[in-house]
């Protein structure tokens, strides 16, 4: 359906309740993270932090080999595997058999996360979507290059896809510029969500959703102080923690999106309105998850 979106609000999420957690790591799902780059390992620590955050069991994590040792370091709570990497510093299309593989015992994967190549991104995701026949998707950043490519790429995913982009990658996704997107970004947002068949959350000053079905919600939560490097891939990371966990991906993308803004809230609260870091964001959601659950 169109017209004007639902606002997220505490009083939503609550009634909108996510799945019980269960007691155990294994009761709470695996989450994956595929990407990074040479240049850019931060990317996959940060959502993979924020898969766990979120109430993810389970972590996994694949990518460069020059950069996994430190990726581990970094998240001592993940299994990180390294993998082979292209010239660019992607991880390589030459890996897809295994990353499948690390991907069929997933409940929910992140693709995309600090790849720095579209053209190697999407032959990277070429060789691991098209073969995905279980659990959730999350596809984020320059993971988008594969729906350039094939607008259809997630149609087989019967629903069970979430695309988190900013204003400029979905402009580019969808072949148009930044300008028009801005103007109207819930309607771009419905364009891509129509043309993709996947749940849709663009962030931005003020954040959408909008659900294979045609729902839509608007996010007012979360400053300026969000719009910094890394904070994208914090909200993407919630997404797939919250999938993991149960959640389907309407839900996930909605609850995904609100406990961004406001934990970035919180941190502004605390640190200023600008120059926090988005490392300082997914610490502040499990107390968020305490109080919108409680």
């Amino acid at each position: 359906m169109s017209g004007e979106p639902t606002t997220v609000t505490p009083a939503l999420l609550r009634e909108w309740a996510l799945p019980e957690p269960g007691s155990s790591k294994d009761a709470r799902g695996a989450a994956l993270v595929i990407g990074g780059s040479s240049s850019t390992p931060g990317a996959v620590i940060l959502s993979g932090e924020a898969a766990l955050r979120a109430g993810g069991g389970k972590l996994q994590v694949a990518t460069v080999d020059s950069t996994a040792g430190q990726v581990s370091l970094a998240l001592p709570e993940a299994l990180v595997r390294g993998f082979p990497e292209t010239g660019a510093g992607n991880v390589a299309a030459d890996a897809c058999d295994d990353l499948r593989e690390m991907a069929a015992s997933a409940s929910a994967t992140l693709l995309g996360p600090g790849l720095v190549d579209p053209d190697e991104s999407a032959d990277l995701l070429e060789g691991i979507v098209p073969r995905l026949d279980s659990g959730h998707v999350v596809v984020d950043a320059l993971g988008t290059a594969y729906l350039t490519r094939h607008p259809d790429g997630l149609h087989h995913l019967d629903g069970r896809a979430v695309v988190t982009v900013n204003p400029d990658e979905l402009a580019h996704t969808l072949g148009t510029d930044r300008g028009s997107v801005e103007d109207d970004p819930l309607e771009a947002a419905a364009e891509l969500a129509s043309r993709a068949r996947a749940v849709v959350l663009c962030g931005g000053p003020e954040k959408f959703v909008v659900t294979t079905g045609g729902d839509r919600y608007r996010v007012t939560e979360g400053g300026p102080g969000l719009g910094t490097s890394g904070s994208g891939d914090v909200q993407a990371g919630l997404v797939a923690g919250l999938l993991a966990r149960g959640a389907e991906p309407a839900q996930a993308a909605v609850w995904g999106a609100f406990l961004h803004g406001a934990a970035g809230d919180r941190v502004a609260q605390e640190r200023g309105r600008l120059g926090f870091l988005a490392r300082e964001v997914a610490p502040e959601v499990p107390v968020l998850l305490t109080w919108l659950e409680g």
